[in-house]
């Protein structure tokens, strides 16, 4: 499916305070991409900037160049986990739950002061983060990668966004467009080296992550199968479904990985029975030696819970976020 027809049949962010929306017609020069061209680009993680005036991207460097400078040094003898936390699509409900999911990754694998956060602004005041793309995700990750010890220490990969069967979409209000493959981010994490990896890709059909960033030392984790759509991106929500089943409520507890993912896993299929949807069939795969630095950090982790925050994907209610 060529990237024009791809996004376009995305949702559209509501219009509230703060949050930069989907507004305009694409760029007319999209229409004329290729399917073949739209796979190119996916493998190549091509992400197309328009209309963005100087201050804005001299605004979002100085954000991103204080984000990076601001990373903890690795810890010699101590298995450190780097979190970084993206939503590559501005709709806020995207934004919203990468700034709750950074807090809860840094508590549970002592993470604080190894944390950054890429997103839009949240449409509830907080517009004082660098953007979420392709470009910041690759600049974030080769600035842990030059600041961890690969042989220790662990990145713990966040990312939500809307989802194609090419890849993670890159999708910021009218001025940035893109599809990320799987293919791309594993020859990303290649280049850096970052073998130590829990990666965390929350978007439709994000279960095409799986054989391609799945290695003896990486846990992959996907909110669907490959050929499955998820849900609870409507732009009111704090949580997708996934994203509050997995990140807001199962690794809030103190309990192993692959029973946090079991809990979540149950609790997403129930709420998809409930309104009547296919199955999304969130996806796990933990290679033979990531238990390694695995048992590391869940060794460390908080043996006391906390409570889930945000307006949650479904019916059920508890107290606002934070």
């Amino acid at each position: 499916m060529a990237l024009v027809f791809a996004i376009a049949a995305l949702p559209v962010a509501a219009q509230s305070d703060g949050v930069v929306s989907h507004t305009r017609p694409l760029p007319s020069f999209l229409s004329r991409v290729q399917p073949h061209e739209a796979v190119l680009g996916a493998n190549a993680g091509t992400e197309i900037e328009y209309d963005i005036g100087a201050r804005a991207a001299l605004d979002d460097h100085l954000r991103l160049s204080r984000a990076l400078d601001d990373i903890a040094a690795h810890r010699p003898g101590t298995v450190d986990a780097y979190v970084l936390s993206i939503a590559l699509d501005s709709d806020p409900v995207f934004g919203r739950e990468a700034r709750e999911a950074a807090h809860v990754l840094a508590r549970r694998y002592d993470a604080e002061g190894r944390t950054i956060v890429l997103a839009a602004p949240d449409g509830n005041g907080d517009d004082s983060l660098p953007r979420g793309s392709f470009t910041s995700l690759s600049i974030a990750l080769a600035r842990i990668a030059e600041v961890m010890d690969p042989a220790e220490d662990v990145l713990i990969l966040y990312a939500t966004s809307h989802g194609l069967p090419a890849g993670i979409v890159y999708y910021y209000g009218d001025q940035g467009y893109g599809t990320m493959s799987a293919l791309r981010l594993s020859t990303l994490l290649g280049e850096l080296r970052i073998a130590n990896r829990l990666l965390i890709v929350n978007a439709c059909f994000a279960g095409t992550f799986v054989p391609a960033l799945s290695s003896p030392t990486s846990v992959v984790i996907t909110a669907a199968a490959a050929d499955r759509t998820s849900f609870g991106c409507a732009a009111t929500n704090d949580w997708t479904y996934f994203g509050d089943a997995f990140i807001n409520r199962a690794l809030r507890r103190p309990q192993p990985l692959g029973e946090a993912f079991e809990q979540a896993e149950t609790k997403v299929a129930q709420w998809e029975a409930e309104i009547g949807m296919t199955p999304s069939e969130p996806q796990i795969r933990i290679g033979m030696q990531a238990g390694r630095w695995l048992d590391a950090l869940e060794g460390r982790m908080p043996q006391v819970a906390t409570r889930p925050v945000g307006r949650p994907a479904t019916g059920d209610t508890r107290p606002a976020s934070r």
